[in-house]
């Protein structure tokens, strides 16, 4: 059992800059994959980023990439989300979620994970 709880979301001006928070509980020691999804109304959920808390390797879908970073620090175990120059188009309500491992070029399917947080919302809007 793995528990996930995000927080940092909120309303920011196109532009601007959030971090999420992801913190990571429970049964881990299996678990090395933690994903950023998002899900907007009406749109499927798409991944967003992931990083092996084991490598440190990162990877980020195209349309964030230059903006957002994935970053974790082991000793609390948690994993941020830095979100900078927003764009309306990233509203949604962002998910962290563990895997396994952020699975090649796979990493971004949301069925490879077993374990979910219940979301922040983000909103960007002028």
């Amino acid at each position: 059992q793995v528990q996930l709880v995000e927080s940092g979301g909120g309303l920011v001006q196109p532009g601007g800059s959030l971090r999420l928070t992801c913190i990571v509980s429970g049964f881990t020691s299996i678990y090395h994959g933690i994903g950023w999804f998002r899900q907007a109304p009406g749109k499927e959920r798409e991944g967003v980023s992931c990083i092996s808390t084991y490598t440190g390797s990162a990877f980020y879908a195209d349309f964030v990439k230059g903006r957002f970073t994935i970053l974790r620090d082991l000793d609390k175990n948690t994993v941020y989300l830095q979100m900078n120059s927003l764009k309306p188009d990233d509203t949604a309500v962002y998910s962290c979620a563990a895997a396994d491992r952020c699975a090649g070029s796979e990493w971004f399917v949301p069925a490879r994970y077993d374990y979910w947080g219940e979301g922040t919302q983000v909103t960007v809007s002028s």
